[in-house]
């Protein structure tokens, strides 16, 4: 990963964009997607079109978390989007919700970016979790604005999760399915795939590599063991690259290196 690629074309689709991440299931993988996704949208002058972000979507703890893991993991999630927004910046004004333990409000926050869509303003949901948050949201929103949600999914994993609302019964609100391919073909690699990140001197790259180990380093499942994943932020960089109009439907750690460190060195 030691020598540069080309920089990959920034065509954002209209409208705005919403992410509905986990990271307190069993799997840790969101800790470095959420630092991933905050800091693509930075870098690619995009930060003010995010106006949701929660995360801890997975509402019933299931047994092969306990109930003391699932809190550890609540409070990375929170550092995770908390620290990488400041470091970075340009999202002051964005609150990021813990969905499980704020969930009402989070619903609610939801809900109103799905209210204020329109056929020129779209939102797109990024499914980087279980779809309750999103079933609940869409029940508490107007109908009218259905037609006007996307949701970007790229793993059933994600969508036969929930514990409340079928990946059928979303659909039923009549929203956009917009599906892509697994990218954890491309973004859950070998730890040695981010030695640049380990090894850059500004500290905000360095933050984002942490959040990858924390997650390989996780003691309550073994298959990160080895790899750093960061395969829900493929389902961002697809959308700030142009999402249906020919954004990146697989793409690598590459594409992420080269529009981080282009943002770095420009300023």
């Amino acid at each position: 990963m030691s020598e540069r690629t080309e920089l990959p074309t920034i065509n954002p689709p209209a409208g705005r964009i919403a992410i509905v991440a986990d990271g307190n299931s069993p799997d840790p993988d969101d800790l470095g997607a959420t630092a991933v996704s905050i800091a693509l949208l930075r870098a690619t002058g995009l930060e003010d079109r995010l106006v949701h972000y929660s995360h801890s979507c997975d509402l019933e703890r299931v047994e092969r978390i306990s109930e003391a893991a699932e809190k550890e993991r609540h409070a990375l999630m929170q550092a995770a989007c908390d620290v990488t927004a400041r470091r970075w910046g340009g999202f002051e004004n964005l609150t990021f919700f813990d969905a499980k333990w704020q969930q009402d409000e989070t619903v609610r926050d939801l809900a109103a970016a799905i209210n204020a869509s329109t056929a020129e303003n779209p939102l797109w949901i990024i499914e980087a979790g279980e779809p309750d948050i999103i079933g609940l949201a869409l029940n508490a929103s107007k109908k009218s604005k259905h037609k006007f949600v996307k949701v970007v999914t790229h793993h059933p994993a994600n969508d036969d999760a929930g514990d409340f609302y079928t990946w059928q019964q979303i659909m039923d609100f009549g929203v956009e399915e917009v599906r892509i391919p697994d990218q954890n073909v491309h973004l859950k690699v070998g730890l040695a795939e981010w030695d640049w990140a380990k090894n850059h001197p500004d500290p905000r790259v360095q933050w984002i590599w942490i959040q990858g180990k924390i997650a390989e380093n996780d003691d309550v499942v073994s298959f990160q063991k080895g790899k750093w994943d960061c395969s829900d932020a493929g389902m961002v960089l697809y959308w700030i690259t142009g999402a249906t109009n020919g954004g990146l439907t697989q793409g690598t750690v590459a594409d992420v290196k080269e529009i981080l460190l282009n943002y770095i060195e420009a300023k």
